[in-house]
Formats: structure tokens, sequence, C-alpha cells
């Protein structure tokens, strides 16, 4: 777990791979059941309904591979869910793969453009809704956002590796010296 682009997804197949078991990432899944990707049903049927969806899916999960070792990649938002974590709780440790602010905000911005009427495209909803006037003003409001989400992942993980915005690999190494694999 962890926010956007820290490295979840790419971390989790690594880690299915190495330990050979299924990976679930949270998203494709409600992307699957949805037939939207999990930013466009969020912005779609609302925060309620996503967080609904969310914690559908780990209820399954939980239920379904309650005896199997597995690797799950989870929304950056599963941390405002206590329902979805509840469910995932007993399938074992939380491992929070915590990003620098800068590294983060960077990959959030990369994939985002301003047009030139001033909005934004492809800002998570969070920052969107905040009508961010400029760069300076999305990493402002990343700041808060990320200030906040680091305080709420430290106080559920079980471990917390950090990712160093090092290459893919490099992160690799660190997340599987964390889990003494």
């Amino acid at each position: 777990m962890g926010i956007k682009h820290s490295g979840k997804s790419t971390q989790g197949r690594f880690l299915a791979t190495l330990l050979d078991c299924p990976l679930f990432d949270i998203d494709d899944v409600i992307q699957k059941n949805t037939g939207k990707s999990a930013r466009q049903y969020y912005t779609d049927a609302g925060p309620v309904a996503f967080m609904a969806a969310e914690e559908a899916v780990c209820g399954k999960i939980a239920q379904t591979y309650a005896d199997r070792q597995i690797v799950i990649s989870t929304g950056g938002g599963i941390c405002d869910n206590a329902p979805a974590l509840n469910y995932l709780r007993p399938l074992g440790e939380f491992v929070y793969l915590q990003v620098p602010e800068e590294v983060a905000c960077d990959r959030i911005l990369k994939k985002a453009t301003q047009l030139s009427d001033g909005t934004w495209k492809g800002l998570p909803a969070y920052i969107n809704k905040m009508k961010p006037r400029d760069e300076k003003h999305v990493r402002e409001i990343f700041s808060k956002f990320y200030a906040s989400r680091t305080e709420i992942y430290s106080s559920i993980a079980d471990i917390i590796v950090p990712m160093k915005g090092e290459t893919k690999e490099d992160n690799y190494k660190n997340l599987q010296q964390a889990l003494n694999l």
C-alpha cells in the first residue's frame, strides 16, 4: 500500500513472481467489475460507491484466498476505507511503500496536462477538485495530502519500505530486504 505512484503495482508484480503466488491489484479488479478505471469510477460514481466497490473486492479476495499466499496491491486511498482494511488485515502484513513526496508529485505531474483554459487533465480527483492554478499550486495541494496520508499509512503499516526514487529494481531489492526474502 502507499500513495499514488509509489510503485505498488510494479513492486506487487515483482513480489508475486518471486513468491510464485497470485497478485491482486485492487484497482484492476474494480476496473474489471465496473468496466471503468478506478479513477473514472470514482469520478462517475462518487467516493461512497467507490469505497463500497473497494470493500466488496477486498471482502471477496479475503474470503476466497484466506488460506493461500497472495500479494495485494491496494489503491492509494484504501487507508481511508476501514471496512476494506478489516477484510485484508487477517491475510498478512501491511507493507507501506513510502515514496518521497517530490518523486510522487513528479510522477503525478508527468501524467497530467494543463489545458489552455487553465483546467487540468489527468490529475487525481483530490487535487483536481481544488482547481489548481498552476504546477506550484498542484505541489502545494499534494504536499498537504501527502503529509496526511503518510501519517495514516505509517500508523497502519506493519512494515515501512522507503522507495527512494531509485530504479524499480533497486526499490525491489529494498522491498526484499525489508521482508527478509
